[in-house]
């Protein structure tokens, strides 16, 4: 079965992890949308170079193309975590639960600032795995704040990771003031050279309206197909039995891997947090979910026992998404 598979370490599973994306985004290639709008990066950027992403490409196309880079996200995600050895033994079964979240609904299947923003993600996850050990990690807390600040420039809803890096800070390391100054320093910079060019180019007002989301109204309202709820479900059900699993596992799990789960935990928050700083809420904010949710339940399916279960689970959670994405 897909599962049990997807537990052994071996190139086959490159194919069947493939595979599986492409399965699951073929309800996309079924109801492509027509009228797609290319990826605009945040004001910061785009005002200065108007640069759009994907704005020639064909819906079809535009569908390929992002089942490539969610394909190279899972492989990525996947080399960390069994670099950092999260589930006891390498596998495959991050990139398949990651392939999977990306598919959950419609609107991940095609090209995003979040999914372009997930690289971000997997890269600064990498970073912050590797804090626990280091003797001094000044310079690494340096270029996170620069790779929080690039992920902002394309998703500004990102800027609430330099919370993340704190949050870490406290985590992983004793109090040491230089560490906690070193992020802001990095993420200044960035910020400090585009408004160095904006007030060059005597556009300086711009460059103060590019935090104006820090201003806006707290929505009350989610644009969410009803489908969307149940497809959801499954999920859900997965999450309870890792906290299960997690439960029974925590304890026997080296100390870097305990704090790490805590530090996931605190990034979902803050990216559930973070939807208010968008005008308009869409489902797709909820992309910068599927990293550390797929380490979630990729552990869960790692340590679980009983066969049937973790295997028709797993069955299920297919299976409704296909059936919501032809409804």
């Amino acid at each position: 079965m897909i599962i049990s598979q997807s537990r052994q370490f071996t190139p086959v599973n490159i194919f069947l992890v493939t595979v599986i994306g492409a399965i699951l985004c073929l309800g996309a290639f079924f109801h492509l949308p027509q009228d797609l709008t290319p990826i605009v990066l945040e004001p910061a950027v785009s005002n200065l170079t108007g640069l759009e992403i994907g704005s020639n490409l064909s819906p079809a196309a535009n569908v390929l193309v992002t089942l490539v880079l969610t394909l190279a996200q899972a492989f990525l995600l996947n080399s960390v975590i069994n670099h950092f050895n999260f589930m006891g033994k390498p596998n495959f079964l991050t990139a398949l639960l990651y392939m999977t979240l990306v598919s959950l609904f419609l609107p991940f299947l095609v090209l995003s600032p979040t999914l372009i923003c997930n690289f971000i993600t997997i890269w600064m996850v990498s970073k912050l795995f590797n804090i626990y050990k280091q003797p001094d990690v000044k310079g690494l807390m340096f270029d996170l704040g620069m790779i929080i600040a690039l992920g902002s420039l394309i998703y500004f809803p990102f800027i609430v990771m330099l919370l993340l890096l704190w949050i870490a800070l406290i985590i992983f390391r004793p109090f040491i003031w230089r560490e906690w100054v070193t992020p802001v320093l990095g993420f200044t910079i960035i910020y400090f050279l585009i408004g160095v060019i904006y007030y060059w180019i005597d556009r300086f007002d711009e460059f103060i309206a590019i935090f104006s989301p820090f201003t806006n109204s707290f929505p009350t309202t989610l644009q969410v197909d009803i489908h969307d709820y149940f497809v959801g479900i499954p999920i859900g059900i997965a999450m309870i039995m890792f906290l299960f699993v997690l439960q029974d596992q925590y304890y026997r799990s080296v100390v870097q891997i305990r704090k790490s789960f805590q530090l996931l935990f605190f990034m979902l928050l803050l990216i559930v947090a973070s939807f208010y700083l968008n005008e308009k809420i869409t489902i797709n904010h909820f992309l910068l979910c599927a990293p550390p949710l797929s380490i979630y339940l990729a552990f869960y399916f790692s340590h679980a026992k009983t066969k049937w279960l973790y295997e028709t689970l797993y069955f299920i959670i297919i299976l409704t998404i296909l059936y919501f994405q032809f409804v």
